[in-house]
């Protein structure tokens, strides 16, 4: 793993680096493989990123969208992780409608719609067996009690080592999420942090010794690399 940790100035430099690491990733997967596979992460932080992103020249075409997790709630709700990116994002460029691959929220029990979007990657990945698919880029946020995509602390989800994809919980809200194992197979994971309440949280998760089930994003250690992009407040005691 190439783990690399930045502490930008501000939110908007923090969008800007993010933006150019995710360009970059971009140009050299279609150079190599034809295309670019990208998973994204819900929340306020990416926000404006997904945003940059629409307003990019890219070839949409060759570009495939994925979620990391997503609230089991209905793709037109307003807590939907798919609903904000395509305000944000998706609406605005010319993206084929089957290059954009939502996870499904419909069905009448969330493990059933966990196993449907698991089936989903393995036919796009073409992977079979105990072989994990790998995406290009994986982006990440971190909540105050260190979780990370739907994988909070003292779950069930964070035993789940054989599955791509499981259910989530967060306290009695249900969620699909990609399992650490998953994430791990990335060849970029990209975590996007900010804010002082982050503090403690990512003191433990950078600590040479803390408990993994009590803060969940420290499981994150992918085979390729490992971006850390926190904005000032949120890096300033690591800085030296």
């Amino acid at each position: 793993m190439n783990k690399t940790v930045e502490v930008l100035p501000d939110q908007s430099a923090l969008v800007a680096r993010a933006l150019e690491l995710i360009l970059s990733k971009l140009e050299t997967a279609i150079e190599q493989r034809g295309r670019f596979t990208i998973a994204l992460s819900g929340g306020s932080t990416p926000k404006p990123l997904y945003e940059a992103i629409a307003n990019q020249k890219l070839p949409w075409d060759k570009i495939h969208v994925f979620w990391g997790d997503e609230r089991y709630v209905p793709p037109d709700h307003p807590d939907s992780n798919e609903l904000m990116t395509r305000r944000a994002w998706l609406n605005h460029v010319d993206i084929p409608a089957a290059n954009i691959h939502p996870v499904p929220t419909l069905e009448a029990d969330p493990a059933e719609a966990a196993a449907k979007y698991e089936q989903h990657l393995k036919e796009f990945f073409n992977s079979s067996g105990a072989e994990f698919p790998v995406l290009d880029v994986i982006l990440l946020g971190m909540g105050d009690d260190a979780h990370t995509a739907s994988l909070f602390p003292h779950t069930e989800a964070l035993k789940v080592r054989d599955r791509l994809v499981t259910v989530g919980n967060k306290n009695e809200s249900q969620r699909i999420t990609f399992t650490y194992p998953f994430i791990n197979s990335a060849r970029s994971v990209i975590f996007l942090v900010a804010g002082a309440n982050k503090i403690p949280a990512l003191a433990q998760v950078f600590a040479p010794v803390a408990d993994d089930s009590t803060y969940p994003s420290r499981l994150i250690q992918p085979q390729g690399e490992l971006w850390w992009l926190l904005d000032a407040a949120a890096g300033s005691e690591l800085q030296t």
